[in-house]
């Protein structure tokens, strides 16, 4: 089995095999600023599962000499593609939203969680935005009346 993964403008396309090996959001600043995003949610897979099916030649590669790793994404929109460390040689590392189907492992673990931003959503609860269709928000907790004391003179 197999999943097929997808940049945005479709120039370029992977396939996995299934199931993955591990999956994780990753809090690290590198990915952030990679994605542009609070974090960034990878499936691991081994190289020997890993394919680029179709777009080659439109891949791009950064290479972070520092962290010994390179990251691949789509010259054409930009969408991330893999993610690969000299420390992990047998193993690839592709964002999750690249997939519409199964990878075969839910994201359990957090990477770098000492990086989280204190901004990144967490589950707090959210109610519809009234008068904006499909759009939801953090309303806060309601503040209960602050009682003022008035000085009797």
């Amino acid at each position: 089995m197999s999943a097929i993964g997808r940049c945005l403008c479709g120039a370029v396309e992977i396939e996995i095999g299934v199931p993955a090996r591990w999956a994780w959001h990753d809090h690290a600043k590198k990915s952030r600023l990679a994605h542009g995003s609070a974090y960034a949610t990878y499936v691991g897979c081994w190289r020997s599962r890993f394919r680029i099916v179709k777009g080659e030649k439109a891949l791009r590669s950064y290479e972070d000499r520092e962290a010994r790793a390179v990251r691949r994404f789509c010259g054409t929109c930009g969408t991330p593609i893999a993610y690969e460390r000299a420390s992990s040689p047998q193993m690839v590392n592709c964002p999750r939203a690249l997939f519409e189907t199964r990878t075969g492992r839910e994201p359990r673990y957090h990477a770098n969680i000492d990086e989280l931003q204190e901004w990144t959503y967490m589950g707090e609860r959210l109610s519809p935005l009234k008068g904006f269709p499909g759009i939801v928000w953090d309303a806060g907790r309601k503040k209960k009346a602050v009682e003022i004391e008035h000085d009797v003179l």
